[in-house]
């Protein structure tokens, strides 16, 4: 039998709606009793209402009947009702329980996985399970309900040809195994191939600007294209096998039905059975029939949502690898924003040789900007990482005003931290919801003032709803410099004892740089900054400047110093820290 483990597992979130579920059940029993209750109406119809010659006993019987009717339609409204209650409620769950766990993994978990392929499972597979757990779920509970009421009421009107009936059910049946695990199996593949749909389109429109610029649009259009012909043919086989079950189960059912009708017909001109009894085991046996049908229809959109059951488990059972101690140990107050390195050596997982940072040992005083420099892959992006940790050196130690960062709850550790990136990642909303993403609690007074701080207030109060304006999916309606001083007001916002700065002005024209560069002071003023820097005027207003060279510290000094001391350094100053031609 095809493994249902992932639907299994659903159980734990059906709990906390036993009620619901309850009633949901009650009115199951209800409609597929009354269900099978019109069939004993079709009896006494035949033999009692029309058998009898009097219009009062045919009237009472058809107004019997109707009766059940009502009550059916009343207990189907109720089944339909909660059952899809408890499916909707339970996929919201599911999806909200998703992201909590999706928010606690680390950032290199993403790396490993793709952000489409998450995007997919949280979306797609959640909305297939929300599909399976309302209305296919219910067909598939009052389906099996009612064969299996179908079945008692064959052997209660006529135990011989229940034999029949009994010895073709495993025959029909027979096709759902053979056919489930391949349903299963190509069910799992095809969520993964639509996946990888979502991921590829999803990263190309994220760049259409490159994409556009170096006329990649044929290209991207072939390879969107094979990936999509290639989920349609996963597609196309799942649906041939669903085919195959269906028309298996179907044929059998109802060649069933049919051998019955002549063995009861014989048995009505014997005069072995009536014709209100024949009638009812033909009701019976086509109820029966038709259940088994509905049971193979729905059997393979059960074995897709377990597949996809265990798409979504699979990200709830990631443990993510940066976890707070059961005690964490306090941080001292008032914040300093002291750091300390010691011996610090630490490899990606995926790429262990060579380490990215090998043996360093580095302090930067409370209150200190250090600037880190040195060429690409130098290490100087991974110690910010660390620094606020996203992963977790494998020797040596990072210590936060004295507390070594694996002592301390990984969430206290970043609250005293604020990090302005090279490509500051806005998000959908207005201006005023991306400020306070540094302190939702913050009053406008304070929100105010960071504005201000930021030399963002003139460009703010300029847009058509000023704090209010919407700036679209990471500030697209808003220029570089303009989405770096947002970010920075953000941080200012945040009032961090440890500002981690990966500079970016670089590519921003002259009057944008001088803006945010008067921001970055004034943000920088008073508190421990660690700052890539990018830019001359950073390292000649840094208290110490720190030369990484492939994972190692090759030299700590000032400016000057390290211009007449170290080779690399006034190589990089020479090249990297050039000031822009316009400003010469």
């Amino acid at each position: 039998m095809p493994k249902l483990t992932g639907l299994l597992r659903l159980a734990g979130y059906l709990k906390p709606y036993l009620p619901q579920a309850t009633l949901a059940g009650v009115a199951l029993i209800v409609a597929a009793g009354s269900v099978l209750a019109i069939g004993q109406g079709l009896r006494l119809l035949i033999d009692e209402g029309f058998a009898s010659s009097t219009p009062a006993t045919l009237d009472r019987m058809l107004l019997l009947t109707t009766g059940v009717v009502l009550v059916l339609a009343l207990a189907s409204a109720m089944r339909f009702y909660w059952i899809m209650w408890v499916g909707e409620r339970v996929a919201a769950d599911l999806r909200q329980h998703v992201f909590n766990r999706l928010l606690a993994l680390e950032p290199e978990f993403y790396k490993r996985n793709g952000v489409g392929e998450i995007q997919s499972r949280m979306t797609t597979d959640t909305a297939l399970l929300q599909t399976v757990l309302g209305s296919t779920f219910s067909m598939a509970l009052r389906n099996s309900l009612m064969l299996v009421g179908a079945l008692v009421m064959l052997v209660v009107t006529s135990p011989g040809l229940t034999g029949l009936v009994v010895i073709g059910i495993p025959v029909v049946i027979a096709p759902m195994f053979f056919y489930g695990r391949r349903v299963r199996r190509l069910s799992r593949l095809s969520q993964d191939r639509i996946a990888e749909v979502g991921s590829y389109a999803g990263e190309t429109l994220g760049g259409i600007e490159t994409v556009q610029a170096f006329v990649h649009e044929g290209e991207d259009r072939r390879a969107f294209g094979t990936r999509v012909e290639e989920a349609f043919s996963t597609a196309v086989r799942r649906i041939r096998q669903r085919a195959g079950l269906n028309a298996a189960v179907l044929l059998l059912a109802f060649s069933g039905v049919a051998f019955i009708l002549w063995r009861g017909g014989h048995a009505v001109l014997a005069g072995d059975m009536t014709a209100g009894e024949l009638s009812a085991f033909v009701f019976y046996a086509v109820l029966a029939a038709s259940a088994v049908g509905v049971l193979s229809e729905v059997a393979g959109e059960v074995f897709r949502a377990s597949g996809a059951a265990e798409r979504l488990f699979e990200l709830l059972d990631a443990e993510p690898e940066v976890v707070a101690p059961a005690y964490p140990q306090p941080l001292p107050e008032p914040a300093e924003g002291e750091v300390e390195i010691e011996q610090l050596t630490y490899r990606y997982p995926s790429r262990p040789e060579p380490p990215a940072l090998a043996g360093l040992d580095l302090t930067v005083r409370a209150g200190e900007t250090l600037a880190l420099v040195g060429p690409s892959g130098a290490g100087k992006s991974t110690l910010i990482s660390l620094l606020l940790r996203f992963a977790d050196p494998q020797t040596g130690a990072i210590r936060l005003d004295g507390v070594d960062l694996r002592d301390a709850d990984p969430t206290d550790l970043r609250r005293r931290m604020a990090l302005v990136a090279q490509s500051p990642i806005l998000f959908t909303g207005t201006v005023r919801d991306n400020i306070r993403f540094g302190d939702p609690d913050a009053t406008h007074t304070a929100l105010l003032a960071a504005t201000e701080a930021a030399n963002c207030t003139a460009f703010v109060d300029a847009l058509p709803q000023g704090m209010d304006t919407h700036i679209g999916p990471n500030g697209v309606q808003l220029s570089g410099g303009q989405r770096q001083r947002i970010a920075i007001a953000r941080a200012i916002l945040r009032d961090p004892a440890l500002l981690l700065l990966d500079e970016a002005t670089s590519s921003l024209d002259a009057e944008s740089e001088r803006q945010v560069q008067s921001a970055l002071a004034r943000l920088m003023t008073g508190r421990t900054s660690l700052v890539i820097a990018h830019r001359l005027a950073t390292v000649i207003h840094a208290d110490r400047i720190a030369v990484l060279e492939n994972g190692h510290l090759r030299a700590v000094g000032t400016h000057q110093a390290l211009l007449e001391h170290d080779s690399l350094y006034a190589h990089l100053a020479g090249l990297q820290f050039r000031e822009p031609a316009i400003a010469s």
